[in-house]
């Protein structure tokens, strides 16, 4: 009850369904119901946990190794005197797996200001490009060194798949890059970066949702974001109070859907073995 704001807005708006209701509720669907109540109930916990966040309240965070290497790896360019290599896939900014990986990106770029670290941003689309050298031009200017920043770390190669994979290997080899990260999204090419990161002794952190992808990554680099996880590095990484309230809500979301999927498989169970209780699916159907 310490968010009186958000148990007032709701008892309100409650109180006015339960008018519209009484009265008749005129253009709504009665057989979406269940459709609607979801809708709403979601809605509220996702605002719920990110309000209590932004007031200060800490949460619990399942720690993801992949994360905590992302420094460790920085940390170890640095003391080799080499470059981090990033790769934010290869598609373009109307992919949401893009965009996620130039957001981690900033992060990054922060920390190789912070420890004066080279880093390598080969692109194989120009919206990407752009959005890249402004993701690391702001990281270095909050850091304070905006004087390291140059537009040249972020460089197009080629829009053909294999032709920037070749290319990106040819980097690796001639560079040799410490830490060698895949933030995005990946095809065919992702197998081939990976073996020739692993071929150069290069620390290797990869990132994506592409599930024909992920068990190459798994296979062949050190750390794996897998999914959703990979979704969630910019709430950890940044710690910002609304990413990390709306990380707590989508878990919260997922704990209460299990819970209903138990609780509706047992009573199925016994409605169909004994005819105890009542046939939950017809009340569970969306139609």
């Amino acid at each position: 009850m310490k968010d009186k704001q958000f148990w007032v807005g709701s008892a309100i708006i409650a109180v006015l369904f339960l008018i519209y209701w009484v009265a008749g509720h005129p253009y709504f669907v009665t057989d979406r119901i269940v459709m609607f109540i979801s809708i709403i109930f979601l809605s509220a916990t996702l605002i719920f946990y990110t309000r209590a966040a932004e007031r200060g309240e800490e949460f619990f965070l399942r720690p993801i190794p992949a994360l905590k290497a992302v420094e460790e790896a920085v940390g170890r360019s640095t003391e080799m005197g080499r470059p981090i290599l990033y790769v934010p896939g290869i598609q373009d900014m109307d992919q949401v797996e893009t965009v996620a990986g130039v957001v981690v990106l900033g992060h990054v770029a922060k920390m190789t200001a912070r420890y004066e670290t080279s880093l390598n941003v080969p692109v194989s689309r120009s919206i990407v490009m752009k959005a890249a050298r402004e993701s690391c031009r702001d990281a270095y200017t909050v850091e304070g060194r905006p004087d390291m920043f140059n537009e040249d770390m972020v460089h197009y190669l080629t829009d053909d798949q294999f032709a920037y994979a070749a290319g990106v290997n040819g980097i690796m080899v001639r560079e040799k890059p410490a830490a060698c990260m895949y933030m995005g999204k990946f095809y065919a090419e992702s197998l081939i970066l990976a073996e020739t990161g692993n071929s150069i002794g290069a620390i290797q952190i990869a990132g994506t949702a592409s599930q024909a992808q992920i068990p190459f990554f798994v296979t062949a680099c050190d750390y794996t974001l897998i999914g959703e996880e990979f979704f969630a590095a910019s709430a950890y990484l940044s710690q910002k109070p609304e990413l990390i309230g709306g990380v707590k809500g989508q878990d919260m979301i997922k704990l209460f859907v299990t819970a209903a999927i138990v609780l509706s498989t047992i009573l199925m169970i016994l409605f169909e073995t004994a005819g105890v209780g009542i046939n939950i699916s017809d009340f569970l159907t969306i139609r």
